[in-house]
């Protein structure tokens, strides 16, 4: 008779202690597992932009129902927690739009330890915590975007998505179109590629030439940069246009809220704005001087099949 094999047993394991948290203060693990980011809710409250707000966050600057928070990538829930912001409530904030007409030695920074001028100053103080799209030099004037909505500001000037920028330049010298078609082209830069996605001569004087162009990056200085390298000094410098904001009239010094139109079209230029594509940076090929780069001593792209080195004779 054949035997059948029973079945194998399970044996019950012992209850085991439950785990201790291992949670350390100021990680996303104390705070909370779901919810929203808490650099989101930072931004969404007007304090900075988003990547702004993650600096706050690591200098330990934000505190979570009384606890500090350091890590990224912690979670919280607005309505249930209470978060403090340099010893200050978070409070919700009614989301402002402004186009500021910069003139030269104002600074788009948040804070300066120099004590200069700011842009945010220039806006009514009742408005709370509002911050620069992006940024123009001290010696730069012209258009710049002022509000507290963090994920538009990220959005407008996260290089990946390519807003247009639109500058009138006035540089030193005459601008011949050999100038013009290589801003167009680009040309190679400390950090890497650059160029212009649009450029031309609007007027021309004795010794200065006035130039419109179009960027779709946010590199330091780039217009300048651009034009140093094709031997151009910048004499002048004004941003006229920001996507569909435009400066028009609006007087050096002065300030005007986006009409609700003007914002709607702003929202959609970000998010129909698609991702630049940058060409790569191409690798330098090793010089030609008769060997090969990965085998030095033998000519490189020559072999005889089923040749040998000949084999020298011992002495």
């Amino acid at each position: 008779m054949i035997k059948r094999k029973s079945p194998p047993r399970h044996r019950r394991r012992s209850p085991q202690p439950a785990e201790r948290s291992t949670a350390v203060p100021g990680s996303a693990e104390s705070v909370r597992s779901d919810g929203e980011r808490l650099q989101k809710v930072l931004a969404a409250a007007g304090v900075a932009s988003r990547r702004e707000c993650e600096q706050i966050i690591l200098e330990g600057r934000v505190e979570v129902d009384g606890e500090v928070v350091t890590e990224l990538g912690s979670r919280v829930r607005p309505g249930e927690q209470t978060i403090h912001f340099d010893g200050e409530q978070l409070r919700t904030q009614k989301l402002v739009y402004f186009a500021v007409n910069k003139p030269t030695g104002v600074v788009c920074t948040s804070r300066d330890p120099d004590g200069r001028p700011r842009v945010i100053d220039m806006l009514p103080p009742d408005i709370g915590r509002v911050f620069t799209v992006g940024r123009l030099d001290l010696a730069s004037e012209g258009l710049i975007l002022v509000t507290n909505d963090g994920a538009l500001a990220n959005r407008l000037t996260h290089p990946r998505h390519g807003v247009r920028k639109v500058y009138e330049v006035q540089v030193a010298g005459e601008v011949g179109p050999t100038v013009v078609q290589q801003l167009k082209k680009g040309v190679h830069l400390a950090e890497g590629f650059a160029q212009a996605s649009g450029a031309k001569v609007k007027s021309k004087k004795k010794r200065s030439s006035v130039l419109e162009m179009t960027l779709e990056e946010g590199r330091n200085r780039e217009v300048r940069r651009l034009l140093a390298r094709l031997g151009h000094k910048v004499q002048r410098l004004t941003r006229i246009a920001v996507g569909p904001i435009r400066l028009g009239e609006l007087p050096l010094g002065a300030t005007r809220k986006l009409a609700p139109e003007e914002v709607s079209k702003l929202r959609k230029w970000a998010e129909e704005s698609r991702p630049t594509n940058r060409p790569k940076r191409r690798r330098r090929r090793p010089e030609k001087t008769g060997q090969s780069a990965t085998h030095p001593g033998k000519e490189p792209g020559r072999r005889v099949i089923g040749s040998q080195p000949k084999k020298r004779r011992a002495k």
